[in-house]
């Protein structure tokens, strides 16, 4: 995918598409079953959720023998399709045990059109907050980028907007800013997050380090225990993987 108006003067971003990579690097025999652990009284893994140092954010028992990384972006259908067909496996099955733990990371695989419900999706501050919203804006994704095309002309008419000001556009034309109101975010805090540079900044940070350690190529890549597994961009190639992992 060529490298969106909003990062054309920072060389650093490879974006490629939605809909993951194509080759197999993910040859390794089966091996026992890992251990679980029982989360702490009254706590439960499935609500155990911080931010990690990459920037992402993570749920579950954070020494889990298995460590999924997800870099993923808000608005790929197939990211969407993995949201419904497999996260709700992945937590009961995988997370809820304490044998797993599930990060997802940001990837702004559109380039400008990702920027917006990157940074509303974050807006928050609430680790408890991050999931549902994530999970939300999944499941409405359709609808929120039905005006894609018309936004886009408007972003490509507007000469020498800044890329904050793009992210207001997209905010505005596709209704994350409306549905993010809707779900308690105030307006002026969300237009703060759209006007705040350092976040695209620290965004266009953690992309490059993305790219340089894992060479992302499409959107969902997953890294399992620090080794990033190619051609699998579903949870039905995902699980197969876990199994044969120990999970």
């Amino acid at each position: 995918m060529k490298i969106s108006s909003l990062f054309a003067a920072v060389p650093l971003f490879a974006l490629a598409a939605c809909g993951g990579s194509t080759t197999d690097g993910n040859a390794s025999g089966p091996v026992a079953p890992v251990a679980g652990k029982t989360a702490p009284a009254g706590t439960s893994w499935t609500d155990t959720v911080s931010a990690t140092p990459e920037g992402g954010m993570r749920m579950g028992n954070p020494d889990a023998p298995l460590k999924l990384v997800e870099y993923g972006s808000r608005a790929c259908p197939y990211c969407a399709k993995f949201d419904q067909e497999g996260f709700p496996v992945l937590k009961q099955s995988y997370i809820a045990t304490g044998k797993l733990s599930y990060e997802f990371r940001e990837y702004p695989v559109h380039g400008a059109l990702d920027i917006a419900p990157i940074l509303l999706g974050q807006c928050t501050g609430d680790p408890a907050t991050f999931f549902p919203i994530l999970d939300q804006m999944f499941a409405n994704q359709q609808t929120l980028l039905a005006n894609e095309q018309t936004v886009q002309a408007k972003v490509q008419a507007a000469q020498g907007a800044s890329p904050n000001q793009v992210a207001v556009m997209y905010a505005e034309g596709l209704g994350y800013l409306d549905f993010m109101k809707q779900r308690g975010l105030p307006e002026d805090k969300a237009r703060a997050c759209l006007n705040d540079k350092a976040r695209i900044d620290k965004l266009v940070e953690r992309t490059k380090f993305a790219n340089d350690k894992f060479q992302i190529s499409g959107t969902p890549t997953f890294i399992l225990n620090g080794q990033k597994l190619d051609a699998v961009d579903e949870w039905a190639k995902l699980e197969p993987v876990l199994k044969a992992r120990g999970g």
